[in-house]
């Protein structure tokens, strides 16, 4: 749809706080040189945010002889955020302080026969009751809550469309939720949520085109295109695990076989560990963290199944990602999320090598493969950016429900 007036001064205004979070102080000239906008449209802009409490004046820089320029910084204390990421095994929520510094944190597993949305929403109502009363944040200044769900999600309607693990279709997240929880709600997914936070503070900052590779029990590819994430036009761009690998091979939860998810994610790679070695001690039938857990302890001491497991996961991970650097000419590959966290340093040098024998020499020869350096959960973080990108979209204007009280309130 084409943008409107509003909706390009929404985004200017939320691009201009994203980069005086990242490299808080800054001068309005700073701002100016980092986003593209003209100096009088990042002083026009940074004036509103600081009427919203948002930012503050910190005091000034000497400019070359000219008169010194103003520095601003994000208001840490002006308001709170809140990201939960909910995978099929855990509910992992943060509240975050406006500087996007983590205040606290909570923790729900989920056991196998906890997968029906009443039981989920439940849980994520009270680990962010839990986060707020841990916190002693007021809960007033909460500006909002971004929730990421495993999955194809309808943002705008609030709705988690299409959960192949769980077996959701049409799931109305947000209404449901929003029945428990008082603070404006903002849904999307994993892989946009931790393309987001590598955007931001990640190893995809100050980059163009990057992939985010998410492995944990399912598995996708977040896309950042000309510095901004992908969505695609049903929201629903980086569904990479659900790419064929193998023909006719391992079924897959979404019907298919041989998809990328069914070797790579921590079910996949759980099989692979079983065909190797199916007495093997490091195997934990009912438990994927410790059964990842045994084998990045076990790859780490030269255990020779762990290091073949882990081997053997990096080809067919490798001959994945080979894909993507052919199609996508990434200047970044980043391998995020806890199975990547976990199997660490020797999954990634596995990784490097299958990938270096598989994918075009050209495109490979400009793309890095890294880590996640994120020290905090990049998809809670990510989430937390949804909650701010919709509070300063909401100022000014009446909104649902499920957005209903942000930052306009304030303004009003």
């Amino acid at each position: 749809m084409k943008r409107t007036s509003r909706d390009i001064r929404t985004a200017n205004r939320y691009g201009v706080l994203r980069q005086i979070i990242a490299d808080s102080p800054a001068s309005r000239q700073e701002v100016a040189a980092a986003t593209g906008l003209s100096l009088a449209t990042v002083a026009t802009l940074v004036g509103e945010l600081l009427e919203l409490g948002l930012l503050t004046e910190v005091g000034f820089e000497d400019s070359d002889g000219g008169r010194p320029r103003g520095l601003v910084a994000v208001h840490a204390a002006g308001g709170a955020l809140i990201g939960v990421d909910v995978a099929e095994t855990y509910i992992h929520v943060e509240l975050f302080d406006l500087a996007l510094k983590v205040l606290a944190r909570a923790d729900t597993e989920l056991k196998p026969g906890m997968k029906q949305p009443d039981q989920m929403v439940a849980h994520i109502a009270d680990a962010i009751a839990s986060v707020v009363v841990q916190s002693g944040v007021e809960p007033g200044t909460v500006l909002g809550a971004g929730i990421s769900m495993p999955g194809q999600v309808d943002r705008e309607g609030g709705s988690l469309l299409y959960a192949p693990n769980w077996d959701w279709h049409d799931v109305p997240l947000l209404g449901l939720l929003a029945e428990h929880v008082d603070y404006p709600l903002y849904l999307d997914n994993p892989l946009h949520a931790c393309t987001v936070a590598e955007l931001w503070f990640g190893a995809a900052r100050g980059r163009s085109d990057v992939v985010v590779v998410n492995l944990g029990t399912g598995v996708g590819a977040g896309i950042a295109l000309n510095g901004e994430l992908h969505r695609g036009i049903t929201n629903s761009a980086g569904e990479w695990g659900h790419t064929t690998l193998v023909l006719d091979g391992r079924l897959c939860h979404c019907g298919n076989r041989g998809c990328v998810e069914t070797y790579v994610g921590a079910p996949g790679i759980m099989r692979n560990l079983r065909e190797l070695s199916p007495d093997s001690p490091m195997l934990h039938p009912d438990d994927q963290t410790a059964t990842i857990e045994a084998l990045a302890s076990g790859a780490a001491a030269g255990d020779p199944v762990a290091v073949e497991v882990v081997r053997e996961t990096a080809r067919y991970l490798g001959a994945a990602i080979s894909d993507l650097v052919n199609l996508l000419n990434p200047e970044v590959v980043v391998l995020s999320s806890w199975v990547a966290g976990k199997l660490g340093r020797p999954l990634l040098d596995e990784v490097r090598e299958a990938v270096a024998r598989r994918a075009l020499a050209r495109p490979l020869a400009a793309t890095e493969i890294v880590l996640c350096p994120i020290p905090t959960d990049p998809v809670s973080l990510g989430a937390a950016t949804f909650a701010l990108e919709g509070s300063l979209a909401s100022v000014g204007q009446k909104a649902p429900r499920t957005a209903s009280k942000t930052l306009g309130d304030r303004d009003r």
